[in-house]
């Protein structure tokens, strides 16, 4: 028989925050670029996650985006983009926390310079009927990524910088767009009635699946990462649910994003 587990769970145990890891990006896409015969290059200095995909799939409908060349993972595809005179790189549905920052680990070692997440969130707190964004200050720690990159703790948090050189920014946008805490979860189809209600307790406004590991990602590799919650839907608990706006709540994400690189601009110019 097999010997009983014991001490701290698989996930908190044989984790050393301050040694280097042993497997780095850098070196899976050097071997991508020789197997696929890529040429070496950089991406935009700007990238985008797009865990639904919307934004993908509306460029690249309308004939704005182009797979970008230089781009070596194994999983995705990355598209680049021209919106409000700035430059982007996107990677759709990359959905998850492991997922998202398998991608931000990749972008930053092949030229990112700013990362901006728009995922898809359920509302926790009713403050006004959907579509509305957040700007995620800190994201409750109820998926597993992020306890590999940072030690345990309940919360990961964006830079309080960058959080900052958003202020006001958005006063004369189309869409709400708030500033607050959400919970990210690995299981959506998990979230039982007592862990929303003791979620809207604690003062989290949404739920969503990858904030708490990209934020630990950002702390750990001293990334500038920013995430935005799309708040879209009710959990399907009401008919007519999950409405995103024009274009599935596209153009208004595209428009956000836009907006909060022009004023994170000294975060990635050269």
């Amino acid at each position: 028989m097999a010997a009983k587990l014991s001490g701290a769970p698989p996930i908190l145990a044989h984790k050393h925050y301050t040694t280097p890891s042993a497997f780095n990006p850098e070196n899976l896409l050097r071997e991508a670029r020789r197997q696929k015969k890529i040429a070496d290059g950089l991406i935009p200095e700007i990238c985008l996650l797009d865990p639904d995909g919307d934004m993908v799939r509306t460029l690249v409908a309308n004939g704005r985006a182009q797979l970008h060349p230089a781009w070596a993972c194994y999983h995705t595809q990355l598209y680049s983009f021209s919106h409000a005179g700035l430059t982007f790189g996107i990677v759709g549905c990359a959905v998850g926390a492991s997922f998202a920052v398998l991608i931000a680990e990749e972008m930053f070692a092949s030229g990112c310079k700013l990362l901006i997440s728009v995922t898809s969130s359920g509302q926790i707190v009713p403050l006004r009927p959907p579509p509305y964004f957040i700007a995620i200050e800190r994201a409750l720690r109820d998926e597993g990524t992020s306890y590999h990159y940072m030690a345990p703790s309940n919360y990961s948090e964006a830079d309080p910088s960058i959080i900052r050189d958003l202020d006001g920014a958005f006063a004369d946008f189309a869409v709400p767009v708030l500033t607050g805490a959400t919970w990210t979860t690995d299981s959506p189809f998990r979230e039982t009635q007592p862990a929303i209600d003791a979620m809207r307790e604690e003062g989290l406004l949404a739920v969503e699946m990858e904030a708490a590991a990209l934020y630990a990602f950002s702390r750990t590799r001293r990334k500038p990462v920013l995430c935005f919650a799309h708040v879209t839907n009710q959990m399907g608990r009401i008919d007519g649910d999950f409405e995103k706006g024009e274009a599935d709540g596209s153009k208004d994400a595209l428009d956000l994003i836009a907006i909060a690189a022009r004023r994170l601009q000294s975060r990635y110019s050269t």
